[in-house]
């Protein structure tokens, strides 16, 4: 960005987006055409399947715990440097914080997905919102320095995309794989409009109070809210998948 611009830089951005494609192509499996299943069960449609999953009370806590993920993730992403720039910390900073980030994000995911075939989905989830809570509040209270960020990035990023495996991992339990896909990407629905609402009420709020707290505040109350309501979740497959769970 320094020598080239931002538009160079997110030309590089793409590109690399687009190894994804023939990766995705190689990740592709065919169609198993092994024996039946052990309990035959009816073809779920569409509309079938939305009204199952949304009148399921621990989808529906899901979902809107899912939010603050969303909330904030990009809060975080596109508020963070300009917030330390506003505390006297340098752009380095924030970049190199981002960058911390998405390294120890690397291994918050691969722990997180570890963990949900060993203890229950649900407390992970919680115990990663309340995490967040915690982490968001002792940054903004403690005196600005780059180690400081250093070590919020690094928490922050074990906690950061830990909460998509168990996420879709409780989608798969309730309602199986048939409709996973879809299930979770309403799910994400929810969470993208938490990004959006954090990353727009980041630059309203610092418009009109000239300071970013009361968005991080907020960020700490929805991470409680979400450990909480994640708890009462039932980690188990709906009426109609009963039998072949047994």
């Amino acid at each position: 960005m320094d020598k080239f611009g931002w538009h160079v830089a997110l030309t590089v951005f793409a590109g690399l987006l687009l190894l994804i494609l023939p990766i995705s192509i190689v990740l592709a499996t065919p169609r198993s055409a092994g024996g039946a299943p052990k309990l035959a069960l009816a073809p779920q449609s569409f509309r079938q399947a939305m009204a199952e999953a949304f009148g399921h009370r621990s989808y529906v806590l899901l979902v809107l715990g899912f939010f603050t993920c969303g909330f904030q993730l990009a809060f975080t992403t596109v508020h963070l440097p300009a917030y330390l720039l506003d505390r006297g910390l340098s752009a380095e900073v924030g970049g190199w914080t981002l960058a911390t980030i998405g390294l120890f994000n690397i291994v918050g995911s691969v722990t997180s997905g570890y963990l949900g075939n060993r203890m229950p989905k649900r407390y992970i989830l919680s115990a990663i919102y309340f995490a967040r809570a915690i982490s968001i509040a002792v940054f903004v209270l403690v005196p600005a320095s780059a180690t400081a960020t250093l070590i919020y990035g690094a928490v922050t990023g074990l906690l950061w995309l830990s909460t998509v495996p168990p996420t879709s991992g409780l989608v798969a339990v309730m309602f199986g794989t048939r409709w996973l896909a879809m299930l979770f990407g309403f799910a994400f629905l929810s969470h993208q409009v938490g990004g959006f609402l954090g990353v727009w009420l980041g630059g309203l709020v610092f418009d009109h109070f000239g300071s970013y707290d009361p968005v991080w505040w907020l960020a700490v109350f929805f991470g409680v809210m979400s450990a909480i309501i994640n708890l009462p979740i039932v980690e188990e497959p709906v009426g109609r998948l009963a039998p072949s769970a047994v």
